[in-house]
């Protein structure tokens, strides 16, 4: 048995990018942050920041440029994925990347807004059967139908008992 699982918390560094495949299907890309706080060996706090590639598909790929913007902060789980390609010049290219399954945006509900005078509260929205969003009629298989932003609280989800709770 083998697991590719990631779970990532940290926070945007640019706005997400939205396209479509020739096909139709949305993806999203979009860098995240997490930041490591420590102390050395003289007692010095230290930072490092890492940057993680992040790709989503589909609804969730729509969810992500609609109500994600640079500097928020979210919750990430998919899995590791590393890809090659050519560049311009010909040269084999390889990048690391996390395939997101699921998202979730944190903060406060005065964070949620969008970079343009905000966008409402879009809090819950996520791929998967577990957390903050509304479970989906039929399929079972992505985010929440019609992505309209709660203006709420969050619901609490039907209790499904085949849910995998990672922690």
């Amino acid at each position: 048995m083998s697991v590719n699982k990631v779970i990532l918390v940290g926070n945007l560094g640019k706005d997400p990018e939205l396209r479509y495949t020739p096909s139709g299907a949305a993806v999203a890309t979009f860098s995240l942050a997490t930041t490591e706080r420590y102390k050395d060996r003289d007692g010095n706090r230290q930072e490092k920041t890492e940057w993680h590639n992040i790709v989503a598909w589909r609804q969730l790929a729509e969810i992500c440029g609609k109500y994600l913007h640079k500097g928020k902060q979210i919750y990430i789980e998919g899995k590791i994925q590393t890809r090659s390609y050519d560049d311009r010049d010909g040269n084999k290219r390889y990048i690391t990347e996390i395939v997101a399954d699921q998202m979730q945006m944190l903060g406060s509900r005065d964070e949620q807004g969008g970079g343009s005078g905000g966008s409402g509260y879009g809090g819950g929205q996520q791929s998967g059967g577990y957390g903050g969003g509304q479970p989906q009629s039929g399929g079972g298989q992505g985010a929440k139908q019609g992505g309209q932003p709660q203006t709420g609280g969050f619901e609490e989800p039907v209790f499904n008992p085949d849910d995998e709770i990672p922690f």
